[in-house]
């Protein structure tokens, strides 16, 4: 899930008043009665996080009507009892607030807000760019990324056991730093390790986190690593994008293929929280990607079928011999607001949550974190077409996904759930593991957060 950033949003407490853009407490009431509006004593009411979803979800749908007189007085009870140093409710809360404010400011049709908030507050996100090191820190944080990497580095091992040559394809949001726990295990192996091949698509600037070096200089590190090990790696970067369904990668991959590939080489397709970026279908194909056209020409003709799913098909050509697919488990992709806001806060409240539980309020790793489910909050609320890139679906979608291009799941083995066991022992007592058919499924308080899933192509 994670994207990193630099610094947290400015606190809307520290802005100006809202009394210098909104009416004050008695013009608001004079103005337009409003059955439940609260005045400042009763504010502590409107507390739990019911009561703050239900007020974003008024005050978006006075936004979407351009009824700018409701939505400022909504937004100056949410500015009231949604501080953002508060509980992780009202963060949680104020991320959701300061969305909202973009998307009015962004769409001009409440003209009053668009003012304010080129007025008053800068309310874009800046992102933080990683080093190697600090990166490799962040993401031990938490199970939320260490999750897939175990899950996933567990089903390849297996899967690749016997090979000479193991050819990695990674699609990964969090820049190979999956690799290095992978060429350490391979090393170990009794028969001696294989002759490693990674290819990976260029770094994707738009999308958090981001490193502070090239993936050239990244590769390097890598290569110097497993030599390190006894490993010999090839590191191989495909410029692509995520916006054409990696159509570049996917064809350089299919000449390697037919030309390039050894005897006895599997190739490994590794995808990490990168492929929800891939438009869906509630993207127009047709009239969106007309021009991209990226893997067949049925393409042109379709309105039914999303790049997301003619990617997987193309993987499925590919032959692999595992694919591994880890993601968060939500539901991000309605074209209507109210219920892409409602999904997201019954989703986004677990990493507000779950800070308290790692990270001291101050730590500048804090700061990134926080910034981070900020980025996203903004992306899924303020953003429409394709700036909206934050576009998750839930498990259930993507195994019917891969099912229909002809993959089919594959059972994590009693080694993988021993160590994904180990690992959250290391990590908070909220976290738990489950399983579900044949996924894995990382939870916080019972809730799904995340979900590893292992395919191999059907008969």
């Amino acid at each position: 899930m994670m994207q990193f950033t630099e610094t947290p949003p400015p606190p809307l407490h520290q802005i100006s008043s809202f009394s210098n853009f909104t009416m004050n407490k008695n013009q608001i009431h004079r103005t337009r009665p409003w059955p439940g509006f609260p005045s400042s004593k009763s504010f502590a009411s409107f507390g739990d996080a019911n009561c703050m979803e239900q007020l974003l979800v008024h005050c978006a749908n006075a936004i979407e009507s351009n009824d700018a007189t409701l939505a400022q007085q909504i937004l100056w009870v949410l500015n009231n009892i949604a501080p953002p140093d508060g509980d992780s409710n009202q963060r949680l809360t104020c991320a959701f607030l300061r969305a909202l404010i973009t998307r009015a400011a962004k769409s001009g049709t409440c003209k009053m807000l668009a003012a304010m908030a080129n007025a008053h507050c800068n309310l874009v996100v800046h992102n933080h760019k990683f080093s190697v090191i600090e990166l490799a820190s962040f993401v031990d944080l938490t199970p939320w990324h260490r999750f897939g990497f175990t899950a996933a580095n567990a089903a390849i091992l297996e899967a690749v056991d016997g090979c000479s040559v193991v050819h990695i394809v990674d699609f990964s949001l969090t820049h190979c730093m999956q690799i290095p726990t992978l060429i350490d295990a391979i090393a170990n192996r009794f028969e001696g390790p294989p002759r490693l091949k990674l290819t990976v698509a260029g770094a994707t600037e738009d999308v958090p986190p981001m490193l502070d070096l090239s993936y050239e200089e990244l590769g390097t590190k890598l290569v110097n690593f497993a030599r390190s090990r006894n490993v010999m790696l090839e590191f191989r970067v495909i410029p692509s994008s995520y916006a054409d369904g990696f159509a570049s990668l996917i064809e350089q991959m299919r000449v390697q293929q037919l030309v390039y590939a050894e005897r006895g080489e599997a190739l490994v397709i590794n995808c990490h929280m990168m492929l929800h970026y891939i438009p869906e279908e509630t993207l127009n194909p047709s009239t969106t990607f007309s021009s991209l056209n990226p893997y067949s020409l049925e393409y042109y003709s379709s309105t039914s079928i999303s790049l997301r799913s003619l990617f997987l098909k193309a993987i499925r050509s590919l032959e692999p011999t595992i694919v591994v697919l880890v993601d968060e488990d939500a539901d991000l992709t309605a074209n209507n607001l109210v219920c892409r806001l409602r999904s997201a806060f019954n989703y986004l409240w677990i990493p507000y949550d779950l800070v308290d539980t790692f990270l001291p309020r101050g730590s500048k790793q804090r700061e990134w974190y926080e910034a981070a489910v900020c980025w996203k909050v903004e992306n899924v609320i303020a953003h429409e077409g394709l700036q909206r890139v934050e576009r998750l679906e839930p498990k259930s979608r993507w195994v019917q996904r891969m099912r229909n291009a002809n993959f089919r799941g594959i059972t994590f083995g009693e080694e993988a759930v021993s160590e994904l066991k180990t690992m959250l022992d290391e990590h908070a007592a909220g976290w738990g593991l489950k399983k579900e058919e044949d996924d894995l499924v990382l939870t916080w308080k019972g809730h799904n957060a995340v979900f590893a899933s292992a395919w191999v192509p059907a008969a």
